[in-house]
């Protein structure tokens, strides 16, 4: 591998400025700009978040190269830069199929859509954490056992074929075992108790249907992350961006849900673009003892194929009156 793909970057007071900053959003997002206060998201508020997002990302992008500049050369700061910008773009576009699943779950359980935003919050909370988790214990085992990164790709490639075959099936959410095994042990109200996730009644804890929902929507987001977290270290082997470019599109998650909820029959053919960004980087992890295929091209090709998924989803359905076959 290059000299630059080996440089790791992120002294300790990058990830805990990092950390700090991530804290300080969801501070303001739960006390201040009414993030604990129940109300439905509109287009525009939920466009705008959607920029702020990716604003920040890109200024943090553009931080990095700035310091990296002067402190290891103009070389790794160019590498590490595109690293971040290809992992961000690749885990943004792989988080739209969150969104499919998550609109799938709040019309099973009719959820009222003034509740929907604070369970994506606290979706996001703990989609923080285990990412994290999956994160550092991704990049030991990358390090101390390199031929892993062979079964990554073997699975992102197998993955994707299987999402290219399957695109149209739904899964049957009243099978999903999660489910099953809270019904069976929680006891639980028979509607829901506005936002609450539970309450006590008669002195015993009583779950409501929103606390199911919000399980529903952390188990989405584990499923989603075996895919997402092997694709990016298809792109960079290196934690400190795995991490920053991960967690930037994870806190634009809810942001994106309450932009396109209204929309998503719309990007039907989207999921036909996911599934060959994975077939494709998880071929790239595999050529790469033979051929090391440059991360200026995997972005090409990964913002091609969705930039084309998308426009092609445009056509067809204004074509069929506005709605998928």
């Amino acid at each position: 591998m290059e000299m630059t793909q080996q440089v790791m970057i992120g002294e300790p007071w990058m990830w805990g400025g990092f950390i700090a900053f991530v804290l300080v959003m969801l501070l303001l997002d739960l006390f201040v700009f009414g993030g604990g206060k129940a109300h439905k998201v509109s287009v525009k508020e939920a466009a705008l978040w959607s920029l702020l997002w990716v604003g920040l990302a890109l200024a943090f992008n553009g931080l990095l190269f700035w310091y990296l500049k002067d402190t290891v050369g103009v070389e790794i700061a160019e590498q590490k830069s595109l690293e971040f910008l290809t992992g961000y773009v690749i885990e943004k576009s792989l988080s739209v199929d969150n969104v499919f699943v998550f609109l799938m779950v709040f019309t099973a359980f009719a959820v009222p859509a003034e509740y929907q935003r604070r369970v994506l919050l606290y979706g996001v909370l703990g989609a923080i954490v285990m990412r994290a988790i999956m994160i550092m214990a991704g990049a030991w085992v990358v390090r101390e056992f390199s031929w892993v990164l062979y079964i990554f790709g073997a699975f992102l490639v197998i993955t994707g074929i299987r999402m290219m075959v399957a695109v149209d099936e739904k899964p049957d959410l009243e099978q999903n075992p999660v489910l099953k095994f809270a019904r069976r042990h929680l006891k639980l109200t028979d509607g829901y108790r506005g936002e609450k996730f539970w309450v006590v009644e008669n002195g015993v804890r009583i779950f409501t249907p929103l606390f199911l929902v919000l399980l529903l929507i952390e188990v989405t987001d584990l499923v989603f992350a075996v895919d997402s977290i092997p694709a990016i270290f298809a792109i960079t082997t290196d934690p400190f961006i795995v991490f920053t470019s991960n967690i930037f599109a994870i806190m634009g998650l809810r942001a994106l849900y309450f932009l396109l909820a209204d929309m998503a029959s719309r990007f039907h053919l989207l999921k036909y673009g996911l599934a060959m960004v994975l077939t494709f980087v998880g071929t790239k992890m595999l050529i790469a003892p033979w051929y090391h295929l440059p991360v200026q091209v995997s972005l090409a090709v990964v913002i091609t194929t969705l930039a084309a998924s998308v426009v092609a989803s445009l056509i067809s359905t204004r074509k069929d009156g506005g709605s998928a076959a």
